[in-house]
């Protein structure tokens, strides 16, 4: 294909928002087709951490790496999306605070004044050279505004069906209120609802995890300081909170995720029964600056898993003009920008210049039976 290929789009999240803005970006002419609303899911609720070497020794190192070099120069060069550098600490703590000081291998770090006393910070994990941030909704939404500039179009709607040649080949989508959009690619990128599209396509199986965060207005209390503890709960399990404070004066936090049924609609996605209430008594027990602070959202979103823990990002065989990009898991937006240059590489060149997809084949894994989806609508 070249510059001026029709590149159909599906799903407004991160993944499909910087698809959107390479592709366009190099002369394709994208439209997004998203039926909820940009970054309406993970997109706009996850905590947006990014680290530059955390994926070392694994197939998505490269991925990674790229990412965090594109994202310090998409910020700079597009706006503000609250794009900021971090030191990052590891740590554990204990609701009973009985274990204070007894688990420690290492000597603990300096005290942090915004944390509790029971909270014992063993390491350093990353610098601001290593690890950094973006408020996820603001990337996204930027990212698609930016992709507009370029002749993107964005359009409201659900996808029903893919449109073939003759041949089997895609040449665009059907929607749910009988538009036809026509195109000489399309991009299944709609996150763990990617599942949806194993009715039209040889695709693996896409899952949804459950996570639920909290949102709190601390201000300037909390430093630039992004913290993973180990949690001991008072009856005893183990819960692993991250805390990362945004520069626009907000602090997230997450720390129980659940699998669960999946519902057709984001907009009915759901919190678990107690979740932020047990989550916001881990909150006010690390830290005086938290138990402070009112909370400003409690948010449940589900992210993308597959089998192997990989994403698929690339063409799917067997169909021409058809490729998928999601199943980033935790890694979404860290890996969304080198995830839409390659997309835009193979689908405008016919190779991906800066990354290797290999790893990350559809065809890597077995294709989801359709029957598994039977009576579900997208």
């Amino acid at each position: 294909m070249s510059s001026g290929t029709r590149i159909v789009i599906c799903g407004g999240g991160a993944i499909g928002a910087a698809i959107a803005y390479f592709t366009s970006r190099r002369g394709g002419r994208s439209t997004v087709i998203e039926r909820h609303a940009v970054a309406g899911a993970a997109s706009g609720k996850s905590g947006g951490f990014l680290a530059l070497d955390w994926c070392g020794g694994s197939p998505l190192d490269r991925l990674a790496r790229r990412s965090f070099e594109l994202h310090a120069e998409l910020s700079a060069e597009l706006g503000d999306w609250g794009y900021r550098r971090l030191t990052t600490y590891g740590g554990y703590a204990a609701e009973d605070d009985t274990s204070r000081g007894a688990r420690g291998l290492k000597m603990p770090l300096e005290k942090r004044p915004w944390l509790a006393d029971g909270v014992t910070i063993t390491s350093q994990l990353g610098s601001p050279e290593t690890t950094a941030l973006v408020e996820p909704r603001a990337f996204t939404t930027g990212l698609m505004h930016a992709a507009q500039a370029h002749g993107a179009v964005l359009q409201h709607g659900t996808v029903v069906d893919l449109l073939r040649t003759p041949s089997g080949a895609v040449r665009g989508v059907a929607l749910a209120g009988g538009e036809i959009v026509e195109g000489d690619a399309v991009v299944i990128a709609m996150g763990p609802w990617s599942i949806l599209a194993a009715r039209w396509l040889p695709l693996p199986a896409v899952l949804g995890y459950k996570g639920h965060s909290l949102v709190f207005e601390t201000g300037g209390i909390i430093p630039a300081e992004a913290l993973f503890l180990e949690y001991r709960e008072a009856n005893g399990e183990i819960l692993t909170p991250e805390l990362f404070p945004r520069a626009d004066g907000t602090t997230w936090v997450c720390a129980i995720s659940t699998i669960g049924p999946l519902p057709l609609d984001p907009n009915d996605v759901a919190a678990d029964e107690g979740a932020h209430a047990r989550l916001e008594a881990l909150c006010r027990n690390i830290s005086p600056a938290l138990a402070a602070a009112p909370i400003k959202a409690r948010q449940a979103c589900f992210r993308p898993v597959t089998e192997d823990g990989l994403p698929v990002i690339g063409a799917v065989p067997g169909i021409g003009g058809a490729y998928v990009a999601t199943g980033h898991s935790v890694w979404g937006m860290l890996n969304a920008p080198a995830t839409g240059e390659a997309m835009g590489d193979l689908i405008i060149d016919g190779a991906a210049r800066r990354v290797d997809l290999a790893p990350f084949a559809p065809g890597r894994l077995p294709p989801l039976d359709p029957a598994r989806l039977r009576g579900a609508s997208g």
